[in-house]
C-alpha cells in the first residue's frame, strides 16, 4: 500500500511510502533537513512498521511536541489501523 501522509508541526510538509505486509519501505519525506530524514529513511527500510513506531514514536524535535521520526511513527500507526 503506497501511503501518504500530511505532517504536522515539523519542517517536512508530507511523508510517502510503502506499507507491504507490515514492512517499510521507500520511506520520502518532503522538506525538512535532508540529511536527518534520508537517515530515519534509511534506518527503517525493511523493518516491521510496529518496531519503526516503537523506535520513533515520541521523539521529539526542540520545543516542538513533534519531530520528522516521530509524525513518521503517526503515519505508519494510520496506515496499519487503515489496513
Amino acid at each position: 500500500m503506497n501511503v501518504r501522509y500530511q505532517t504536522r508541526g515539523t519542517c517536512a510538509r508530507q511523508i510517502t511510502f510503502d506499507l507491504t505486509d507490515g514492512i517499510v519501505r521507500d520511506v520520502r519525506f518532503d522538506g525538512g533537513c535532508s540529511g536527518n530524514s534520508k537517515g530515519v529513511s534509511a534506518l527503517v527500510e525493511g523493518m516491521t512498521a510496529e518496531e519503526a513506531i516503537r523506535r520513533l514514536e515520541g521523539i521529539r524535535c526542540g520545543f516542538k511536541s513533534t519531530s520528522c521520526p516521530d509524525q513518521l511513527a503517526q503515519a505508519l500507526k494510520q496506515a496499519l489501523e487503515a489496513e
